[in-house]
């Protein structure tokens, strides 16, 4: 269904918020967006609401048919709401809309075109099952790692994405306490995560947008706000664990950076490959990913 606007999709289809885990896709541009639908549809959403912006048409609009943990599902409703998603503020203000129109007990994932959600074993479980465990170990968000996508070959491929060929960084990644602004003190059970291509080409990216934590996965209630740094509100949302034992993690397989390196006249004749001895071929599986230590099965099995 399509709606003109998000105050639009809010007074027509306030039920599709009322029943999650519901994906949030903000489009930048037409890159991979059948893929990124489908992959997400794939994992047991039972709806998806993407953003998009003037002059870029959504594939399928009535229902992308799955390819990962829940094949054989019917189409996920796709539902194309006009936002201008490359404005200032834009994503903010829309993830924080949605959570004051929404009951407390919904949960969502955010994300771009071009990224793609994994989570421990998701090829053989879906987003529903992750979620009613993490419930169960009452927490109501999920840490997720970006993690950057390159094509090593950018003569062939001069926007740095290939799904065929992707690759990934292999290490060069670590964590920094999150100092509480107030205290100086570090907050407890909270970290900035670096690495990836902010990292090696942090010249390139401003200092604020260089951590690749997200809380891309939570559950709505009632004053949450998501804040300009992409933390939450409410602290404990922006914990990697809880104080009793680690919980799990996710990983959000990435061309955003890699496609804004690409496109940005000030870095774009600077680069002429992300490819180095660290880069390893991504293999589309959570294995790898946990193997890596880009995410956390915590206690699940």
């Amino acid at each position: 269904m399509d709606h003109a606007s998000l105050d639009d999709f809010l007074a027509r289809s306030p039920d599709v918020l009322a029943r999650g885990p519901v994906a949030l896709i903000f489009v930048e541009d037409p890159v991979e967006l059948t893929s990124t639908l489908r992959h997400h549809a794939g994992a047991g959403f039972r709806a998806i609401i993407a953003f998009v912006p003037p002059g870029i048409d959504l594939p399928a609009p009535a229902g992308v048919p799955g390819e990962v943990a829940d094949a054989d599902a019917p189409p996920v409703p796709v539902h194309r709401v006009g936002h201008d998603t490359c404005r200032p503020g834009a994503v903010i203000a829309a993830v924080n809309a949605v959570i004051a129109a929404s009951p407390p007990t919904t949960w969502f994932y955010y994300g771009f075109n071009a990224e793609y959600l994994f989570f421990p074993f998701c090829e053989r479980r879906n987003i529903r099952e992750l979620i009613a465990f993490h419930a169960e170990e009452r927490r109501d968000a999920m840490l997720c790692y970006v993690v950057d996508l390159y094509a090593p070959d950018l003569d062939r491929h001069p926007d740095a994405v290939s799904l065929d060929q992707a690759m990934l960084d292999r290490s060069g990644y670590y964590a920094l306490a999150r100092p509480d602004p107030v205290t100086g003190h570090p907050k407890e059970r909270q970290l900035d995560f670096f690495g990836g291509l902010r990292w090696r080409f942090e010249e390139h990216v401003p200092k604020a947008r260089r951590r690749i934590d997200r809380i891309a996965i939570f559950r709505a209630q009632k004053g949450l706000r998501l804040r300009d740094d992409h933390s939450f509100s409410i602290e404990e949302y922006n914990t990697y664990a809880c104080p009793w034992h680690n919980n799990m993690t996710a990983a959000i397989a990435s061309f955003r950076t890699a496609k804004a390196l690409k496109s940005n006249p000030g870095s774009r004749f600077e680069i002429a490959t992300f490819a180095w001895h660290n880069s390893t071929r991504f293999e589309w599986h959570s294995q790898q990913l946990m193997d890596l230590g880009l995410m956390e099965p915590g206690q699940w099995f």
